[in-house]
């Protein structure tokens, strides 16, 4: 009796040193490996604990799982449930994140409505970057989708000297959406959709095929890179941590910048800090609202007006608003002065100039969807003007952008000639 006692205290020591070990790599279990993304901060590490699946607790997860699942596939496993008891243990930090998703989330929706997409992917964004538009990884990842150069440059997004597209959260959503259908036209499965999106659509491909041609992220997941293992049970426990964070005590927090923001269009080089100085801000809060900016400084021009996010404001600011935007000291017009609504960067065009294009030239990885946003518009009205049946936008093609009316000799916006 004495042995058995002693026999089983000392199966009991062993599974709670297991318990608090992590697997060995050659385990089959979880192998995902931190990725920096800044000095201070990386992208969650899993810390891989068995659970009894056949228990109530893990009934539970997998019956929430169930009733948020719409289009994609949310399977729960051991994998899943590691990733969810390692965001759980970070409470404050998903509370933050939380309070983020006020603000990045309708951004996101509308990008993957247009693009077809199903709306439950905005959750990859917190995984990738826990949706810091400044997050950059040890390899050069950069922004809210952690785009690599190469990549970004191939789905329509512009890197130089004063601008990042990677960091603007609109133009890398409509980017993201973009790559994420390519990828799912390619393998007909949501879950290895995600998965390139973490190693690329040729390591899915090789994984496909030594699973015999299986397309299925589970058959073929011991086939993929150590870090996709656990990328995509990543996203899914992130599904249910979004869906469920007020079951587990977590709490919103208020994002550290307005969430209610107007659009302006500059067509002129302004400054941040001079729209902070006449908004009566700071100017972290603009350049939070404006994280593409580089130089914190907008370059907008006549032929390629830019962006620039602005929090509300009261009435009081408009004139100091309007000057900085159209650099003097010009009477801010009264329509303007009765609405949200900013004029942007006058400027006085020359005869045979105009003021904004009103034809664009389709570029490789542009959509619909993006050229809109782009010009300030919306995807009907593009497929109305242009009497476009889909929402396909062939590269190379003319499309109006306006709905003025086209004047001889009219030019678009690389100053290509219409006649």
């Amino acid at each position: 009796m004495k042995r058995l006692f002693t026999l089983t205290i000392c199966l009991l020591s062993l599974q709670i040193l297991q318990a608090k070990t992590l697997p060995a790599a050659s385990s089959g279990l979880i192998e995902f490996k931190p990725r920096t993304i800044d000095a201070d901060t990386t992208i969650l590490p899993v810390l891989n604990q068995p659970l009894p699946l056949g228990s109530s607790y893990g009934g539970i997860y997998k019956r929430r799982l169930d009733s948020i699942r719409k289009d994609i596939q949310l399977d729960y496993n051991e994998y899943v449930q590691a990733y969810i008891d390692l965001y759980m243990r970070n409470r404050e930090e998903m509370g933050q994140v939380v309070g983020l998703t006020k603000y990045y989330f309708p951004i996101y929706e509308k990008a993957f409505r247009e693009a077809g997409i199903p709306e439950e992917i905005k959750f990859l964004s917190i995984v990738e970057s826990k949706l810091d538009p400044n997050a950059v990884s040890r390899v050069g990842a950069t922004g809210l989708w952690q785009f690599m150069g190469n990549t970004a440059k191939i789905y329509g997004l512009n890197m130089d000297n004063y601008i990042d597209d990677r960091r603007d959260p609109i133009q890398s959503s409509y980017a993201a959406a973009a790559y994420l259908k390519d990828a799912y036209q390619e393998f007909g499965d949501w879950l290895l959709a995600i998965a390139s999106y973490n190693c690329g659509k040729s390591n899915v491909e090789r994984a496909v095929e030594k699973a015999g041609g299986v397309t299925d992220f589970w058959s073929i997941r011991q086939y993929l890179p150590a870090e996709t293992r656990g990328y995509v049970p990543a996203f899914i426990a992130m599904n249910y941590v979004m869906n469920y964070f007020n079951k587990h005590n977590i709490v919103p927090q208020a994002c550290n910048f307005s969430i209610r923001t107007d659009t302006v269009m500059v067509k002129r080089i302004v400054p941040l800090s001079s729209v902070a100085q006449a908004l009566n801000v700071s100017l972290k809060e603009i350049t939070i609202l404006n994280p593409s900016y580089r130089m914190a400084i907008v370059n907008g021009s006549p032929k390629t007006p830019r962006r620039l996010i602005l929090p509300q404001t009261a009435k009081d600011n408009y004139a100091a608003l309007y000057n900085v935007l159209n650099g003097g000291d010009a009477p801010i017009p009264a329509a303007a002065a009765n609405t949200n609504t900013y004029v942007a960067a006058a400027y006085t065009p020359g005869k045979t100039e105009r003021r904004m294009p009103t034809h664009h030239k389709v570029r490789k990885g542009e959509t619909l969807a993006s050229i809109a946003d782009k010009f300030g518009c919306e995807v009907a009205d593009l497929k109305a003007w242009n009497h476009l049946k889909t929402n396909r936008a062939p590269v190379g093609t003319m499309l109006k952008v306006s709905a003025g009316e086209v004047a001889a000799n009219v030019q678009d916006d690389e100053g290509y000639s219409k006649n």
